[in-house]
């Protein structure tokens, strides 16, 4: 019974989460650290804990996540991707309450581009008329 575990990636603009769920007291790791050393504001740990939350999982699984790529923020949406999927692999009954939160949608904002002539992707330079 204690080698099952459940396993998920989530994704946020460039960071990419392998999440991992067994059966425990509760306890996010994320990289190795305790989730509140690793994310240092509380709004990102809030975003972490939703899916478990919503599914009323609440120190029932341990949750171990390999996280890299992108800031904090995006990394904190990746995991909350991946606990949200691995939470759906366990029981498939929670899938309609999650995607109704969307939990289970993976959010398509990307950072736009720079384009030249311009000093950012949409940011013109100064224009002078004389």
């Amino acid at each position: 019974m204690a080698d099952i575990q459940y396993n998920a990636t989530g994704r946020r603009k460039t960071s990419v989460a392998r999440v991992t769920m067994v059966p425990g007291t509760g306890q996010i790791i994320v990289n190795d650290k305790p989730v509140d050393t690793y994310f240092p504001r509380e709004t990102l740990r809030m975003v972490i804990r939703q899916p478990i939350e919503l599914a009323g999982l609440t120190g029932k699984y341990d949750i171990k996540a390999k996280v890299f790529g992108g800031g904090l923020t995006g990394q904190a949406g990746a995991v909350r991707h991946g606990i949200a999927r691995a939470i759906v692999d366990m029981n498939s009954d929670l899938r309609v309450k999650l995607k109704k939160e969307g939990f289970l949608t993976r959010d398509p904002r990307e950072k736009e581009r720079k384009k030249y002539g311009q000093k950012g992707a949409r940011k013109r330079f100064q224009f002078s008329k004389r």
